[in-house]
């Protein structure tokens, strides 16, 4: 007599991707008068003003689905060429350096040459690895991974560079621009969601004859991008000479204290977020517990686009308060709930509202650091 053993595969309740749907609309829906009256939804002071934010919002979150593709069928594409995790993570440290080394000067080409052409670089890499990999099939992973980080740099500082500089010229309010860092925090994390569904689309379930299709994709998106930014994006030339660029770099980054403050916090920030996205799939897995990670996904960015619609209700709505607190008490519920995560494995249920808490304060920190930049 045969004995059949049953697989209990764990899977999150889909009440909770409603419940993270229904909470942002209602978040978004009830926002105060304040922050709505200068929304992107609503009435804007000026045509070209809500023409370039909508513009704006259509291509970073074109461009975040070319960065969720990578994030999400990243490893996965490596390890289907047999790729061994040690060499994935020396490729992950090649990046990682190529973005410190490199990655940190382009933000000081962005304001000599401008952002625009950077924009177009940032297009060209995403461009070249996805053509290299539609051709070749599997590129040198080294080349491919300096490539991507680079990409990833200018991803991080060249679209919110840019959206600055418009408003400025644009002679828009403050509060504008604050909507501006909790709706491209909410966007990118939409993009994200909507690249794993397109990924998983096009994939289908035929690993190799259709594991080259979100490359195809990826081509498509950075063609249009580049057709976008070369035609549709007007730029003022730069006047700015290098020498006074350091004059004034030395005057309002290295003598600023307040500057060197919230550098470090944003270093610690993003370092607990790149150890959560290493460490998040083996925690759950743990003691050899089968969990469906595809649909955990979901629920944590969902979490962190929740966190971000609150970002308007505590700078300047009914729960107001200074940018710092908010950062403070953020800071201090993540480390918190990572406390418990190292020192405890818990039940995947825990496990899950633990990570969707903890990416609810990082969809409220983003923006709280960007308003912080800013001013």
């Amino acid at each position: 007599m045969g004995v059949i053993v049953e697989s209990n595969v764990w899977e999150p309740n889909p009440a909770l991707c409603l419940f993270f749907f229904i909470s942002c609309c209602l978040s978004i829906y009830y926002l105060p008068n304040s922050t709505r009256s200068s929304a992107i939804f609503d009435h804007a002071p000026s045509s070209s003003f809500i023409r370039f934010q909508r513009s704006f919002l259509l291509l970073y979150s074109l461009s975040s689905v070319m960065e969720g593709l990578l994030a999400v069928f990243g490893e996965y594409d490596l390890a289907f060429h047999g790729i061994s995790r040690d060499q994935m993570v020396i490729s992950l440290c090649i990046g990682y350096a190529t973005a410190l080394f490199v990655g940190t000067f382009l933000g000081i080409l962005s304001d000599l040459i401008g952002q625009r052409k950077v924009s177009l670089l940032f297009c060209l890499l995403h461009l070249f690895v996805a053509i290299w990999r539609r051709v070749t099939g599997h590129p040198s992973i080294w080349l491919a991974s300096i490539c991507l980080s680079l990409a990833s740099t200018i991803f991080f500082f060249n679209f919110e560079t840019w959206m600055v500089v418009e408003h400025d010229k644009l002679e828009q309010r403050q509060d504008s621009v604050n909507d501006m860092f909790w709706l491209m925090t909410f966007v990118e994390s939409a993009s994200f969601i909507g690249s794993q569904v397109v990924g998983n689309w096009l994939i289908g379930g035929h690993e190799k004859t259709s594991l080259l299709a979100p490359s195809s994709a990826v081509v498509i998106m950075a063609l249009s991008a580049l057709a976008y930014v070369s035609r549709g994006w007007k730029e003022d030339p730069k006047s700015i000479l290098l020498k006074d660029y350091q004059t004034k770099f030395r005057t309002y980054i290295l003598s600023d204290k307040r500057v060197w403050l919230l550098s470090w916090t944003q270093a610690t920030i993003h370092f607990s977020i790149a150890v959560f996205w290493i460490t998040w799939a083996p925690i759950i897995v743990a003691d050899g517990r089968e969990v469906l990670l595809g649909l955990v996904y979901p629920c944590v960015l969902g979490a962190k686009m929740l966190g971000s619609t609150a970002f308007s209700w505590f700078s300047s709505g009914p729960l107001s308060l200074r940018t710092e607190e908010c950062l403070v008490y953020a800071c201090i519920i993540m480390g918190f709930v990572t406390s418990v995560v190292a020192f405890d494995y818990q039940d995947v249920e825990i496990l899950l509202m633990l990570f969707c808490i903890f990416h609810a304060c990082v969809g409220l920190v983003l923006p709280s650091l960007a308003r912080l930049r800013t001013m």
